[in-house]
């Protein structure tokens, strides 16, 4: 009975640690010059890359409507590659490797003398890399938002705003423009919710990223990346708020990837009563 009991604990052992489990996470998460990066742990290993912080909107952390953000974040990556974390006063990342790609929770605290109104956001960068490391399966324009009657191509440079703060955010505008403008025009129709994906060029793989809290999506600046700005506002002086994100990663296609961004977001399902 004691040998039984000694094999079975072996086992469960083994089981827990293989790399063959069907819970296992598909991808394992890099440091690189400006971020965390996910990667398939598949022999083709594409690849994608997060910089959390390049520019705000509306009064997050800095006064103006459209400011820069920082990259040299504190950051730490396990030594299995399933957990990461980026620190600084202003924000703290937490990015966990699941089974389709990595969940993300991002802290934001505002720590100005200001509170921040409705329309506060920040702007991370996801994209296919720097040069020296561009994924090429992902080096392309084939970038796709949630519209009104479903995933709707995205376009040259333009941005999609949050559907229900659209009135609330034209109210900023001077003449119709904002100081973006010029290299991000305000496009239709709004985004319905925040959500990007992004189809690998030979259609075989599939990339995206969502978060709960969302002001707008844009993307196809020089990286040839996906901006999906995290809506951190109203914010009072001194006060946090906490986002759920998830990025994706995993063989399959644009509609693959909105299935199981519904599945695992429940205001983003269908039938969800808003």
């Amino acid at each position: 009975m004691k040998e039984l009991f000694r094999t079975s604990g072996w086992l469960l052992l083994w089981l827990a640690a293989s790399p063959l489990r069907a819970d296992s996470p598909n991808v394992e998460l890099f440091s690189w010059e400006r971020g965390i990066g996910v990667r398939s742990r598949e022999d083709s290993k594409p690849a994608m890359y997060l910089w959390v912080y390049e520019w705000n909107m509306f009064e997050a952390m800095k006064p103006g409507q459209h400011t820069r953000g920082t990259f040299p974040l504190p950051r730490e990556v396990g030594p299995s590659g399933n957990t990461a974390t980026i620190e600084s006063p202003e924000l703290n990342l937490k990015m966990t490797a699941v089974k389709d790609g990595a969940d993300l929770e991002l802290t934001v605290r505002n720590r100005t003398d200001r509170d921040w109104p409705e329309i506060a956001g920040i702007i991370p960068c996801f994209n296919p890399g720097p040069a020296n490391d561009r994924t090429e399966a992902f080096d392309n324009t084939k970038t796709y938002y949630l519209g009104p009657e479903g995933l709707e191509r995205l376009k040259k440079r333009e941005i999609h705003f949050n559907d229900k703060l659209r009135p609330r955010i034209d109210r900023e505008a001077s003449d119709g423009k904002f100081v973006f403008s010029e290299k991000w025009p305000t496009a239709e129709p709004n985004a319905k919710a925040g959500v990007l994906i992004r189809e690998s060029t030979d259609g075989g793989w599939v990339t995206g990223i969502v978060w709960e809290e969302f002001l707008s999506a844009q993307g196809h600046n020089p990286w040839d990346c996906m901006h999906l700005a995290v809506r951190v506002g109203p914010l009072n002086a001194g006060e946090s708020t906490k986002i759920r994100g998830k990025i994706y990663l995993f063989r399959g296609d644009k509609d693959d990837c909105l299935k199981q961004i519904r599945r695992d977001f429940e205001a983003l399902k269908p039938n969800h009563a808003e």
